[in-house]
């Protein structure tokens, strides 16, 4: 059974204590809080743990996602950049230093960054790409300089908090239980997705068993990526002789 030895306040999109802006640093959500930049949390445990091997980039925001990238102001898409892709390169650029060699890094990305998702907007489909590319390059350069593997898992629909919170209207649906039902209807393997089965596969990448796999993003999806054509389309109704 894992356990939680101790959290730590970080807010991903400032590196460094000369980033926090004045508004931060007054602000009562942030009041009794310090240490919270990425350069302060690498080192704060740093001192607790001293070396480390696991690194593990689950976080992402985009204050516009709900609305088209047709209509996303440029704040909110370098908000979303810089909240859910830059975050993981400067991370990497903090702990990499205290990480060992052999040590991995993985992060969470998403199908949206190569194929259009309605509704997952805000330019967070342009951010995950960002990511997904950033994780081939860090691939190359923290292998290289520090003996690190950096991958990327892109999971298929999972109504987690923060995919329930999109597109949330009352009396529909969110765009997360249209994005399961959808995946249920049209993945090659018809069966549900679980948070184990990410887990399991984050479990595989951080561990020895994956010492040769680095750069990889690794769809863990029932196959939904593989997929050419939607199978429940009005379209394609009757073209499977069921």
């Amino acid at each position: 059974k894992m356990v939680i030895e101790k959290v730590y306040p970080l807010d991903a999109v400032f590196d460094t204590p000369e980033d926090v802006p004045e508004e931060i640093l007054t602000n009562k959500r942030y009041a009794g809080l310090d240490g919270y930049t990425i350069s302060e949390v690498a080192d704060a445990v740093a001192a607790d743990y001293g070396k480390i091997d696991i690194v593990v980039h689950s976080l992402a925001n985009g204050p516009e996602v709900t609305k088209p990238l047709l209509e996303t102001t440029r704040k909110g898409y370098l908000a979303a950049s810089s909240a859910s892709a830059y975050s993981a390169v400067s991370i990497l650029q903090k702990f990499a230093p205290i990480m060992n060699e052999g040590g991995s890094f993985l992060s969470l990305t998403y199908i949206a960054s190569e194929k259009v998702i309605p509704g997952y907007g805000g330019g967070m489909s342009s951010a995950k790409a960002q990511l997904e590319s950033d994780t081939r390059t860090l691939a190359y350069e923290a292998g290289r300089k520090y003996g690190l593997r950096v991958n990327t898992i892109s999971a298929g629909p999972l109504k987690s908090r923060a995919a329930s919170a999109i597109g949330k209207e009352p009396g529909k649906k969110t765009f997360i239980e249209y994005a399961i039902d959808y995946s249920k209807a049209n993945s090659p393997l018809d069966q549900d997705l679980y948070s184990d089965d990410v887990g399991n596969a984050a479990l595989f990448l951080n561990s020895p068993m994956s010492r040769t796999i680095t750069g990889v993003t690794l769809y863990v999806d029932n196959g939904l990526n593989c997929m050419g054509m939607a199978l429940d389309s009005l379209s394609m109704e009757g073209s499977r002789g069921e």
